[in-house]
């Protein structure tokens, strides 16, 4: 235990310093970062393939998919019209900043307005990682239970805004989305809260809206 402490903590203190490197770059580029967490099946690819159909010809996105295994979800996220590269993890239940430096030397950024990063399905493990990120965004599902902010406070802490997926689904099912907004406003009260149906469109336009305006804070001030 005396020996791991101290090790953990040169491992995350070398993410952070690498972090604020990639965040410099970042800002330098004038490109808005932003870093999906959700559980598994949560709805983040499928949300991330509206986002790019909806944006294509306004806005360039590039896209960092984090993954244990497989290219399924970076070969969605091509065929939605956005480059993509894929991370591999392996056992790892999360990004770190080096992940993400070396996916960038596979990505043509050139031009490119927002940058999102899906994480590996988890939603404890990657709250801790700085990845150079503007903000961290947390999509959650209707059917996982609206408890989940209280189940997962740190998650929801870190982030800057939620998306509630699935709401075409809550007449069949016990969860609520005004219970979900609610329990994640009493967890973090400045939180923006979309809530939306991937699938039918619905409540998209505040979520993209909501991007545009990160977009724009960030040039105007080099912040997001």
């Amino acid at each position: 235990m005396s020996v791991s402490i101290p090790v953990l903590r040169d491992i995350t203190e070398a993410n952070t310093l690498l972090a604020n490197e990639l965040r410099a770059v970042f800002r330098g580029r004038n490109i808005l970062v932003l870093d999906l967490i959700a559980s598994p099946g949560a709805g983040k690819t499928t949300l991330l393939e509206r986002t790019i159909g909806r944006l294509n010809g306004e806005l360039r996105l590039c896209v960092i998919e984090g993954d244990p295994t497989t290219s399924i979800d970076a070969e969605r996220v091509a065929a939605a019209g956005a480059p993509a590269v894929q991370i591999n993890t392996g056992s790892g239940c999360h990004l770190e900043a080096r992940m993400v430096q070396a996916a960038l030397s596979q990505l043509d950024v050139a031009g490119a307005d927002v940058i999102i990063i899906e994480n590996v399905g988890n939603l404890m493990c990657p709250t801790g990682w700085d990845l150079g990120e503007d903000a961290k965004v947390v999509v959650a599902s209707l059917p996982e239970g609206d408890d989940k902010p209280l189940k997962y406070p740190m998650a929801f802490s870190a982030a800057q805004a939620v998306v509630i997926n699935k709401i075409d689904l809550e007449p069949y099912v016990s969860a609520k989305a005004e219970r979900l907004r609610r329990n994640a406003l009493t967890i973090n009260p400045d939180l923006a809260v979309f809530e939306v149906s991937c699938l039918t469109g619905q409540g998209l336009d505040g979520w993209l809206d909501w991007l545009r305006a990160k977009l724009l804070a960030k040039r105007r001030t080099g912040t997001g």
